[in-house]
């Protein structure tokens, strides 16, 4: 009887959830379609300025959902994104247009990362050199907005504003005391004395090898921004890191004395800043558009151009198969870039990681096969780190920038026990009936014993001397060079440069114009992959997936064997090449 009431109340609990989704969505698609119906074509009026304020996120590739920030169910379906190229492409054209008389940059909430802001930072540069002035204007200033507006001709700020500066940093979290309270045993196997993957989770504090990589790899990201915001504002780098040590930057005072800001304005004295430069007397006299209103306006592509150069965007973790950067996905994905006789060049664009090497040689296999018949350049972004860098290694030329992280060569294969945590806290026994003397051996539920973990070093030690020889080949270095310069050490792009992990210090647009260059193309489309889903079809995958989480709420049996499931993928014959841990520096 109990099993039944049981059963009865689980279907009554799943159907009202399934019918609060159901319901949900129904509002969802409606809405969607109102706002479909109700978009138009911005138009570029004949005198304007250009406002980039960071609305919409700046991210690898463009999404463009018409819910975009509806996201209670799933921000993935609803989401509405600037990609960087069209950004820059965009700001290329401004630089021309004889429409744009200025840019007004307000970086404030800036949702960026850190390659795309020196890329963008890089660009407004460049438009700088058209003889039109580059505005800039916050409240207040992070360090990031700061080093992106310290590019303009003019840096201006709120006089009750701020700028904060204090240098870089990250920090690292250890769980091994938890996880020996919770009873679950991490036991990992590892190539490279610098490949700290997991190793906040078999130590309590840093190693000094792990240290010494990240304090350099800090130290190169401050290093460059110093020294282009010293260029920009002609500042001596050395005497603002001073100022920036002895906290003597903030409130607006000390930010005009030593040169950081031009001048203070109130909002209101603002606008009249930018009557002045507009050449108006009234603010409802202002003409602007904004940036991704601008990006829609004047984005062309001539369709009589049959020559084409493909995009590929490899962004996300590598794994075999799944949604990102997955092995499943992207091998048919790149064959299918190789036999378009049209397209005849390609740049790789990374942000990646790393993952399983096993992924990323089948990528690497198939980049290989496409490299064979056009030309193959590499663009990093943000990350292109051990699996990011194993697809990135055997390219035609690679392009860096400056504060990408990169290298991380090395491999490891973890395994987690926690046999003794589910006995201890969930009560749970386990026996283990086998054929032979290593059956269970990745079962988690026991530890690897001597002859199992020399098992695994031999994978290990493997899939390394694959990795060196690749890189090796494919960077024309020594061996011996390549494994002095691996051993998961994380490098960035600055110092890829100077140890010939890279070739050319860039960002996307300028492996694309590399490209054109090489192949001799003075006209070209471009084409991205993947081709970016509709907003459809994200609803209707959205729907698939509410479905089955709300059968997975109202089973807990089902919930702890989902939960078993990912703890054991951890564990088997695995080797992983990917940085210890995604680098989230504030800034």
């Amino acid at each position: 009887m109990k099993s039944f009431l049981k059963t009865l109340l689980a279907a009554f609990v799943g159907s009202l959830a399934a019918l609060f989704v159901c319901g949900f969505f129904f509002f969802i698609i409606i809405g969607s379609l109102a706002v479909l119906t109700d978009e138009k074509t911005p138009v570029v009026p004949s005198s304007a300025i250009l406002k980039i304020d960071f609305s919409q996120p700046i991210t690898e590739q463009s999404t463009d959902d018409p819910l975009a920030g509806f996201s209670l169910v799933n921000p993935q379906i609803a989401s509405r994104t600037l990609g960087i190229l069209p950004v820059i492409q965009a700001i290329e054209r401004a630089a021309t247009d004889p429409a744009i008389r200025f840019i007004y940059l307000n970086p404030q909430n800036m949702n960026i990362g850190m390659a795309q802001l020196e890329e963008m930072r890089n660009a407004l540069l460049e438009f700088r050199k058209s003889g039109k002035p580059v505005i800039a204007y916050s409240d207040n200033y992070s360090q990031g907005s700061y080093y992106l507006a310290s590019a303009a001709d003019k840096v201006y700020i709120n006089k009750d504003g701020t700028v904060l500066m204090s240098g870089l940093g990250s920090n690292i979290m250890f769980f091994k005391d938890l996880l020996d309270k919770l009873g679950i045993q991490v036991q990992l196997i590892r190539h490279g004395k610098f490949k700290a993957a997991a190793e906040q989770f078999i130590a309590s504090t840093i190693s000094k090898e792990n240290r010494e990589q990240n304090q350099a790899m800090l130290d190169a990201i401050w290093g460059t921004w110093l020294s282009d915001i010293g260029e920009s504002r002609d500042i001596d780098p050395a005497h603002l890191n001073e100022l920036i040590d002895d906290l003597q930057l903030g409130m607006t005072p000390s930010l005009i004395q030593n040169g950081l800001v031009d001048q203070a304005f109130t909002r209101e004295e603002m606008i009249g800043q930018l009557c002045t430069l507009f050449e108006v007397e009234k603010e409802k006299d202002l003409r602007a558009i904004a940036l991704a209103d601008y990006i829609k306006a004047t984005a062309t592509t001539d369709l009589k151009t049959k020559d084409k150069i493909a995009v590929i965007y490899a962004t996300g973790e590598i794994t075999m198969e799944g949604n990102e950067l997955s092995a499943k996905k992207y091998a048919p994905l790149i064959a299918q870039v190789r036999k378009d006789s049209t397209i005849k060049g390609v740049v790789l664009r990374v942000n990646s990681p790393g993952g399983d090497t096993q992924a990323a040689e089948i990528i690497d296999n198939e980049l290989q096969l496409l490299r064979a018949v056009k030309p193959l350049i590499v663009s990093f972004g943000d990350y292109a780190a051990s699996g990011g860098y194993w697809i990135s290694a055997q390219g035609d030329r690679i392009f860096t920038d400056k504060t990408t992280l990169t290298g991380s060569i090395g491999v490891f294969s973890l395994f987690l026990n926690y046999g003794k945590g589910l006995k201890e806290h969930l009560d749970i026994n386990s026996v283990s009936i086998t054929t032979n003397q290593h059956t269970d051996m990745f079962s988690g539920l026991r530890p690897l014993d001597e002859k199992e973990q020399d098992y695994m070093k031999n994978f290990v030690e493997t899939i390394y001397g694959r990795f060196t020889e690749l890189v090796s080949a494919g960077r024309d270095l020594p061996l011996a060079y390549v494994d002095s310069i691996g051993q998961g050490r994380v490098w960035t792009g600055s110092d890829a440069l100077k140890i010939k992990l890279a070739d050319q210090a860039g960002g996307l647009r300028d492996a694309i114009l590399y490209t054109a260059a090489r192949l001799n193309l003075e006209k070209f489309r471009l084409l991205e992959f993947p081709v970016q889903k509709t907003y459809m079809e994200k609803l209707l995958s959205s729907l698939s997936d509410a479905g089955s989480n709300v059968r997975t709420l109202t089973d807990p049996a089902a919930m702890l064997e989902k939960t078993y499931s990912e703890l054991k993928q951890f564990n088997g014959l695995k080797t992983f090449a990917r940085l210890p841990y995604i680098y989230d520096f504030q800034y």
